[in-house]
């Protein structure tokens, strides 16, 4: 198997741009690339937040689907049909399975944000165990840690990915996406400031064509 590492680009680019460059680098001979990085612009979400710019539609991720996974991971009840209609192995699976306390999560870094603008410690971890067993899907969360950070009005992240399959990227930028535009409106709801969505910085230390 061909193995590259991935030097870090330092423009910003689309999600779907992303997202093409993923295909066209796997589709080549590199099978399998180390430490890919990117900056992604998210935001800013102007009028209509579903016309966003997390939003890539495809075969396997139409946006209903989209949708409904993004609000199960942000801890949102959903329908029981909406839930056999769209969940499958094949999207995800345990490993893509983030909605385990978000709530809490989500409480607990607008209010750090809120009380302390320039903090360091606004970090959503989405494994909830300290000792994770490489044998157990549940463990192995493909999403390891989410960081957050006011530039200004603008919140931004910094996303840590253990492993990233390209045609499963669609579905974990858009919860990304919809994560930080949920912290920014409570941020904005708590503190009377306009707070926007802005960037992205993206670090996957293995990234593949498909799950495997």
């Amino acid at each position: 198997m061909s193995i590259t590492q991935h030097i870090i680009q330092h423009e910003v680019m689309t999600c779907k741009e992303v997202w093409g460059e993923m295909n066209e680098l796997l589709l080549s001979d590199k099978k399998l690339v180390r430490n890919y990085a990117r900056r992604i612009q998210l935001g800013p979400c102007e009028g209509n937040c579903d016309d966003n710019k997390y939003t890539i539609k495809t075969e396997l991720f139409p946006v209903e689907a989209l949708k409904v996974y993004s609000a199960y991971n942000l801890g949102d009840t959903i329908e029981q049909e909406e839930r056999q209609k769209y969940f499958s192995a094949h999207r995800g699976g345990s490993q893509g399975d983030y909605r385990n306390g978000m709530t809490n999560k989500i409480e607990n870094v607008v209010d750090c944000l809120l009380n302390y603008p320039k903090s360091k410690r606004a970090v959503i971890t989405i494994p909830n165990t300290s000792t994770p067993s490489h044998g157990s899907d549940d463990d192995a969360k493909c999403m390891r840690e989410i960081h957050f950070y006011l530039d200004d009005n603008v919140l931004n992240a910094t996303v840590l990915m253990r492993a990233q399959a390209a045609e499963i990227f669609p579905k974990n930028i858009h919860f990304i996406g919809s994560l930080m535009q949920r912290i920014a409106d409570h941020l904005q709801a708590k503190s009377g400031s306009k707070v926007t969505i802005g960037e992205l910085f993206y670090l996957a230390t293995t990234l593949v064509s498909v799950r495997e």
